[in-house]
């Protein structure tokens, strides 16, 4: 056995082939699922002669990359392989029976960041449920995330769920994929056959492991390890639309600015609150639109300590900060509150800020309502 690091597709091909070794494989995957040699799998899967690939399923973004967040993607064949390439981001957001028909096994190998509202979890919530459904076994090979060991945000509000809080768990839910299809089949009680293989070599903490495939971003907006990172500590500006995060940027999710803001004052405020496992900069940078760029004074978000970061806590008390500091109506103006809502999977927090709480009851509330989650979760750690 190697000592070094590999992803779970690696593991697979390596040590645990029997699982697939001529069978009809339906595989949900998309750009960022490399093996450790920079190979995509499903180039990989195509060419091997023992392996039968029957069929591509891809989710938000598509098979190739080549949408954007929320844009529907269509259903086409493959034009070198012909073989089937279904779309769980269109007409059909659950896979069919007629998508799954032949298939002697589904094969999800994803590049997850282990946030509830980043849909790649609400497709393998769905894939598994249609699993189920059809008595087809699932195997899924597992990733590093950014947050494996962070429990962070409000759970879901049954009322709230949508595609981008399809389930019961927190915002930040601290599982790789691997050890979230665990927890999603007890938690539902689906009986379905699943294999999790796990990655070798791999420590949890946050950061990216040594050996780890070439980075190819999972979805446009998510171009680096660093926006991953800061992804759930300012996601909920694209439902507070007078806010921005560079999401078309060099630094999408890692900053957040607006004219009105002055980064230095906001900046000096969050270190005030020693906010653990982050430093935060004041950063001059471009908004740019279609029309024009205008500069701003905003801050950066560079996190220290991946593990005792808590991205949604962060997000929300430069929220609160700038409510603080600003006022509430340049804050709130022209937003999606319904969305905002639906990312967080509640309307609570909005409505806490809103009325002019301090945050930090937010947090103890969340602390109280994720005990039976805590519990849950810690049947299914794969890693230390």
């Amino acid at each position: 056995m190697s000592t070094r690091f590999g992803t779970g597709m690696d593991v697979l091909l390596e040590e645990r082939r029997d699982l697939i070794r001529h069978r009809r494989i339906g595989l949900v995957t998309h750009p960022a699922a490399l093996t450790v040699r920079g190979q995509w799998s499903a180039d990989l899967l195509w060419d091997e002669p023992d392996l039968t690939l029957a069929c591509l399923l891809g989710p938000e973004h598509g098979l190739f990359g080549q949408t954007g967040a929320g844009e529907p993607v269509a259903s086409a064949e493959h034009p070198a392989w012909r073989i089937p390439m279904h779309s769980l981001y269109g007409t059909q957001r659950k896979p069919t029976p007629e998508m799954l028909d032949g298939l002697d096994v589904i094969l999800v190998d994803l590049q997850d960041l282990g946030v509830r509202c980043y849909t790649f979890v609400s497709t393998l919530f769905l894939v598994l449920e249609a699993a189920a459904e059809l008595s087809i076994p699932v195997v899924v090979t597992d990733r590093p995330i950014p947050f494996p060991d962070v429990v962070d945000g409000p759970m879901r509000d049954a009322q709230f769920q949508s595609f981008v809080a399809q389930n019961e768990l927190p915002l930040v839910y601290g599982m790789s994929q691997g050890e979230c299809a665990l927890c999603l089949s007890i938690a539902q009680g689906w009986h379905v056959d699943l294999q999790v293989i796990p990655m070798r070599q791999y420590r949890r903490g946050g950061a990216r492991p040594e050996g780890a495939p070439p980075w190819v971003p999972p979805s446009t907006g998510i171009r680096s390890w660093e926006s991953a990172w800061c992804y759930p500590a300012t996601v909920w500006t694209e439902a507070l639309l007078a806010l921005d995060c560079d999401r078309t940027g060099p630094l999408p999710f890692q900053v957040l600015g607006v004219s009105w803001m002055k980064g230095n004052v906001v900046a000096r405020a969050l270190a005030d609150r020693r906010l653990p496992g982050v430093r935060i900069f004041p950063h001059t940078y471009y908004i740019r639109s279609t029309r024009n760029a205008t500069l701003v004074e905003g801050i950066r978000f560079v996190v220290t300590d991946p593990a005792a970061f808590r991205p949604v806590q962060t997000g929300l008390t430069a929220l609160e900060i700038l409510q603080n500091e600003y006022g509430h109506e340049p804050v709130w103006r022209n937003a999606r509150t319904d969305f905002f809502d639906q990312l967080f999977g509640t309307d609570k927090v909005r409505k806490h800020l809103q009325a002019g709480g301090p945050v930090t009851e937010l947090f103890a509330r969340w602390h109280q309502e994720s005990s039976g989650f805590i519990d849950l979760r810690s049947r299914c750690m794969l890693y230390g």
